[in-house]
């Protein structure tokens, strides 16, 4: 890619769709704040000009964080139909070009950067590809590309497509790894760990609802599916997250149950792990993985085997908040160091410069997998009051990503928002002036 002067450069900023992006607006909803105004600004603009797809893409957003998801895709569509490039500024604007490779679709279905850069310096230009996407030839000048688009059903055309775009990629890219991203399917990371001693990824199995029919009626025993030995089992759709369909299954009359509920044609179906620890509570951490180091997000702690985060009561629990607090605090000299072989294999395995798991741990010193993903949100968005150790874990983790990025830039230290990371200084900025 030819070098362009300064005044080219921004020049052709200029011409990309400015928008406020996830991470701002999220953070305004998040926070309880009113968005109306944001919302009623960007009305005004799409009536003033019904091709301002800057306009569209943010009104996407906002629609998508009020889960108002049908209404959110209709959006979206209309935008991407309007322009594929998008940019997000933040702070000062005077860092790190980034071009991120992303796809259509929700929160889920790409890497969530913007919450990695929200409080950075750096330039976010988004450019939406899908499987259709001829080629890559038309980018913005940028310091360093990084490959969004997440695993999921329906990725998987856009990523394959991808693996063709990106084979001659010569400059440089994070997670230029398409195929890798395609494996972190539920069966892919399961079998990619069924020999690990150091981790235990329940062995995950793809079953057809006729299938789960006839073992709901007797005419199969569970034994006969790979990886199951007894009930209790764990059912879900294919292509969910953060819970949704997702059951504990006792017995074979439990699943007809669950079936009446349940309209989808295919599912995933894997042995239930029982991973309380002695005082009966159920802890899961989500860790981010830079260029093979790990990092602290959060540690979720609750009563109930199915853990989230905002419905774990970290908020409500100030014992739970303190353990958090502690084991932020000292993972890298604690559960890093003692995980130190697990993390060296979802590194060596997974191949990814960067990704997230969810896991816990098991009272033998392995790590439980529950998922790992390019895809999940790792955010700094909790309150300072409720939840103060947060700041300093998270801006940790967003350094590290930062740097990384700028390592693979030829930049040896990025230049940073002169804000604290963690804060919305940036976002909120980009708010304003919208206004």
């Amino acid at each position: 890619m030819p070098v362009k002067t300064a005044a080219a450069q921004i020049h052709e900023l200029e011409d990309l769709h400015a928008i406020a992006g996830k991470a701002a607006i999220v953070r305004t909803v998040y926070e309880g704040k009113d968005i109306s105004p944001y919302w009623d600004a960007l009305m005004a603009r799409v009536s003033a000009d019904v091709s301002d797809a800057g306009a569209f893409m943010d009104l996407a957003i906002i629609l998508q964080t009020l889960g108002k998801s049908h209404e959110a895709a209709i959006t979206q569509k209309g935008a991407l139909e309007m322009s594929r490039k998008y940019h997000i500024r933040n702070g000062s604007g005077s860092g790190l070009r980034v071009l991120v490779i992303a796809t259509r679709g929700d929160f889920m279905a790409n890497t969530p950067i913007e919450f990695l850069l929200e409080s950075s310096n750096a330039n976010i230009l988004l450019h939406y590809v899908d499987e259709l996407t001829a080629d890559l030839n038309d980018m913005p000048e940028h310091d360093v590309a990084f490959v969004a688009v997440g695993e999921s059903p329906e990725n998987l055309a856009v990523l394959e497509n991808l693996e063709r775009l990106l084979a001659s990629w010569t400059g440089p890219i994070v997670n230029n790894a398409p195929r890798r991203v395609i494996d972190l399917s539920r069966e892919g990371v399961a079998e990619a760990f069924r020999n690990e001693p150091a981790i235990l990824a329940p062995l995950t199995t793809r079953i057809a609802r006729q299938t789960l029919v006839d073992l709901s009626a007797g005419l199969l025993s569970i034994n006969l599916i790979d990886g199951l030995t007894s009930f209790p089992i764990i059912l879900r759709p294919i292509g969910t997250h953060a819970g949704h369909g997702m059951d504990k299954i006792g017995s074979a009359d439990e699943i007809a149950a669950y079936l009446t509920s349940r309209p989808e044609a295919e599912f995933y179906i894997a042995p239930f792990i029982d991973y309380s620890d002695e005082d009966g509570k159920f802890r899961k951490q989500r860790i981010a993985v830079i260029d093979g180091k790990p990092y602290a997000s959060h540690l979720a702690i609750s009563d109930h085997w199915m853990v989230h985060y905002l419905s774990a009561g970290m908020a409500e629990h100030a014992e739970r908040r303190l353990e958090e607090a502690s084991w932020m605090a000292d993972f890298q000299t604690d559960f890093a160091v003692r995980h130190a072989d697990a993390f060296a294999a979802l590194h060596r395995r997974l191949g990814l410069d960067y990704f997230a798991i969810d896991c816990a741990e098991l009272s033998d010193g392995r790590l439980l997998l529950f998922e790992a993903d390019v895809a999940m949100i790792v955010h700094s968005m909790d309150s300072e009051t409720v939840f103060p150790y947060k700041k300093q874990a998270m801006a940790t983790l967003f350094a590290a990503f930062e740097d990384a990025l700028g390592s693979r830039a030829g930049q040896a230290k990025p230049l940073r928002g002169q804000q604290a990371h963690g804060s919305n200084q940036a976002g909120a900025v980009s708010l304003v002036e919208a206004l």
